[in-house]
């Protein structure tokens, strides 16, 4: 038996009011504590010190490679015959210096062996520093 015929039943509505005001309490609080973090940094006076500049460099030694595996020491064609000759060659290269930086100048269709040979040479030369020269590209 319905009783009330007339009375449409309301639709049920959610009130987004305690919504809004809980994600503004939550936005104040997270504005505070940034704020905050900002002024806890450690404030840090670093030592000086005095010294004397470090010794020079030594020359390096330039290894030039072009696109068909020709090899040059510091400008001086080089004929390769192998690995060992090319590690002599280094070491007269060095000269009096024990542990020189070697700069492989590698053409960009240097064959991968070619460059692997010279790395090889340094090691049994006894040098450990190997660097390569490369350029920047163009705008």
């Amino acid at each position: 038996m319905n009783f009330q015929r007339g009375r449409t039943r309301e639709e049920p509505e959610i009130n987004l009011i305690p919504m809004i005001d809980v994600l503004l309490v939550i936005l104040i609080f997270l504005m505070v504590t940034t704020s905050y973090a900002k002024y806890s940094e450690l404030q840090i006076n670093l030592p000086q010190a005095g010294g004397q500049p470090g010794a020079e460099q030594p020359l390096p030694i330039n290894v030039s490679i072009d696109a068909t595996a020709h090899y040059a020491i510091n400008n001086a064609g080089l004929n390769y015959t192998g690995i060992t000759e090319l590690a002599s060659s280094l070491k007269k290269a060095a000269d009096t210096q024990t542990d020189p930086t070697i700069v492989i100048n590698a053409d960009a269709k240097t064959p991968h062996q070619a460059v692997i040979n010279v790395m090889e040479a340094a090691r049994q030369a006894g040098f450990g520093r190997i660097t390569f020269a490369t350029q920047n590209e163009a705008n």
